[in-house]
């Protein structure tokens, strides 16, 4: 491979991490119209537009992607060869995007920013939304470079780190007629429940639960984020299931009555995720290391914490007798149905 072609895909990889020509330009220490000019260079040469313009953006073609993927692997290794990467937080001067929603953005923004003011006083930090289901696709795109996501789906080119399994909680206004010593499970499927759904979907995880004991619940409202529950619940007699850690300002002021769930809720762990592409980044892995640190170190304050407040929900044998008389009555119905259809056939044939 000739030097200058070399040279061309360096400045396309830069391109295709950062999503731009005037990010790639700062990365490489070029001006943009250098860029500009090697990415004419690039469609002469390999007779593919590669990037189409996409609002204020751009975005890859199909060529672009399918190149990027096949030379990413060599491309990092050879520069790591070469050029070994050396990080230091006191002189390093980096911006980092962190795809996260409103509650982590709450906890990992203010110890992050006094370890930055600490340690590395040119590095940003930037939040950018995080539909949870396009995580993936956001640092594929090189949007961010980390996410902290709920994420379970397989992918050869994502990496996790676990960071917590949110606790599912029923909450309520300190004067709600169910705020007593503990809730029970009837008492839990006869409220009226606040659901709060980022699809609109009205189905959540405790229905998942309920359904498995034969018995269902009223969601009488939902909203689509969690920034209206607590006025919601402070002005009338709905509960919510929600994570602790979501509500645990008006939880830990004791603005709002905290239960354990009455009902099993499997947690959905939540990861910090990044791009195979970063693994051996040592900036990107001094920034991991102190989000995962600030993340376990609020979790587990906020366990001690709930563990003071939280009152009784969960029975283990109401529990059981609940799932022992639903499959009571699904062998019944099961009975009763072959009971029957043998009857319905012969008459069929009268």
């Amino acid at each position: 491979m000739r030097p200058q072609e070399l040279n061309l895909l360096m400045i396309f990889d830069a391109i295709m991490t950062e999503g731009a020509i005037t990010r790639a330009a700062d990365r490489l220490a070029m001006t943009q119209p250098a860029v500009s000019n090697a990415l004419s260079r690039m469609r002469a040469a390999w007779g593919d537009e590669l990037f189409v313009k996409d609002g204020r953006g751009i975005q890859p073609t199909a060529f672009a992607k399918n190149m990027w993927s096949q030379i990413q692997t060599p491309l990092s290794a050879l520069e790591d060869a070469v050029n070994p990467h050396q990080f230091d937080p006191a002189t390093a001067s980096r911006t980092f995007r962190i795809a996260a929603t409103d509650t982590f953005v709450n906890i990992i923004w203010g110890p992050l920013r006094q370890v930055i003011e600490r340690e590395a006083p040119g590095i940003n930090v930037y939040a950018v939304p995080n539909p949870t289901i396009e995580s993936a696709d956001i640092l594929k795109a090189a949007e961010a470079e980390l996410a902290v996501s709920k994420y379970t789906q397989a992918d050869s080119v994502i990496r996790s780190e676990h960071l917590l399994d949110p606790r599912y909680v029923v909450v309520m206004r300190p004067d709600h007629p169910l705020a007593k010593e503990q809730i029970t499970l009837d008492q839990f499927v006869e409220a009226d429940h606040l659901l709060v759904s980022l699809t609109g979907d009205v189905t959540g995880p405790s229905d998942i639960a309920l359904q498995s004991l034969g018995k269902k619940r009223r969601v009488a409202m939902s909203v689509n984020n969690f920034f209206n529950v607590p006025s919601l619940l402070k002005q009338t007699n709905l509960i919510c299931v929600a994570p602790s850690m979501v509500l645990e300002r008006e939880i830990f002021s004791k603005q709002l009555a905290v239960f354990e769930s009455p009902v099993e809720i499997p947690p959905t762990p939540v990861s910090l995720l990044w791009h195979k592409r970063q693994d051996h980044d040592p900036g990107l892995q001094w920034l991991r290391q102190h989000v995962v640190r600030i993340i376990h170190e609020r979790v587990a304050q906020h366990e001690t914490l709930l563990s003071e407040c939280c009152r009784k929900g969960y029975c283990e044998d109401a529990l059981r007798q609940a799932r022992a008389q639903h499959h009571h009555e699904c062998i019944t119905q099961a009975s009763e149905r072959l009971a029957i259809e043998p009857k319905a056939i012969m008459s069929s044939h009268l």
